[in-house]
């Protein structure tokens, strides 16, 4: 039987085989990745990697050696200064991190990095032999691009996988990109060749707001984790800066008639194409969401 079929055969929430108060039940362990940088529009992806981090109280077990990979003429290392004013130098750097998920059998490894200057596929073989080493079941890579969607629709985030058993349990597609990619694209590609089952997680970052912080992109890639792995996160600071940063949007959008006539030209293009927000799944997906958080807080 296959790690896939395995990790699947108990009942679950989401298709990874995560139970709830499943002490009798096999260990699942997922890989969740984000890079700084070129694959990581708004830091929606990186700041939602931390706030899993900081939920769970992730400890690192595992640091590539920096000077390998990375050019630090390209990639600086910053200085940041402590409560009394003390100078720390942090380094481009990539690391795991390591945490349980309270009351499931699910297991996180949180992979947070730059995108390296040199060696992608020695680099790229370095994570995937930790991974090996956690005995990682699953691996899902996250990022966020800037593209033609408007700040006021909810963000689209798009799910693709080379798995094909992960395609059919979550009717997602195979992915169709050609061209240029980032080391997440990299990592995607090798963690498949190397047989993780692996999903590419990817939210649109509205490209005229492309600056750092986006919240609604980072909401929109934390709820979709929430769905994948049937958990709850601490979502609702994120929710007051979401709608914070729409209403800023919109103020600068209504002071300059071009933006605000193409901010309408991609709400008539998006409402369009989508289906109506109030359909069944959707309906269906918004209470069992509702249900994990009323059971995490008691």
């Amino acid at each position: 039987m296959s790690t896939f079929d395995e990790k699947n055969s108990h009942p679950r929430v989401g298709p990874f085989g995560v139970v709830r108060d499943g002490a009798d039940t096999d260990k699942v362990t997922v890989l969740i990745a984000a890079f700084e940088g070129w694959n990581d529009a708004g830091d929606a992806a990186t700041d939602a990697l931390k706030l899993m981090s900081e939920h769970y109280g992730a400890r690192e077990v595992f640091e590539v050696s920096p000077d390998d990979f990375y050019d630090y003429q390209y990639s600086r290392p910053v200085v940041r200064r402590g409560p009394s004013g003390e100078p720390k130098l942090q380094w481009p750097t990539t690391k795991l991190s390591k945490a349980s998920v309270p009351g499931t059998n699910l297991d996180l490894v949180l992979l947070h990095g730059w995108e390296p200057s040199y060696k992608w596929r020695t680099f790229t073989a370095e994570l995937l032999e930790q991974a090996t080493t956690l005995d990682v079941d699953f691996v899902i890579m996250i990022g966020a691009l800037l593209a033609d969607v408007p700040h006021t629709r909810p963000i689209p985030v798009t799910l693709t996988s080379d798995t094909e058993e992960l395609r059919e349990e979550l009717n997602i597609e195979a992915p169709q990109y050609e061209g240029p990619t980032g080391i997440v694209g990299v990592l995607s590609h090798m963690a498949a060749l190397a047989g993780f089952p692996t999903i590419s997680m990817w939210a649109a970052v509205p490209h005229y707001v492309a600056q750092s912080p986006s919240p609604k992109a980072e909401l929109a890639l934390v709820r979709q984790l929430e769905e994948l792995l049937g958990i709850s996160l601490p979502v609702d600071p994120i929710v007051e800066d979401s709608e914070a940063w729409e209403r800023g949007v919109n103020e600068l959008a209504e002071e300059d008639p071009e933006v605000a006539a193409y901010v309408r030209q991609l709400e008539e293009a998006k409402d369009t194409v989508d289906l109506p927000e109030a359909t069944g799944d959707a309906i269906a997906r918004e209470f069992e969401r509702y249900l994990r958080r009323r059971d995490d807080r008691g």
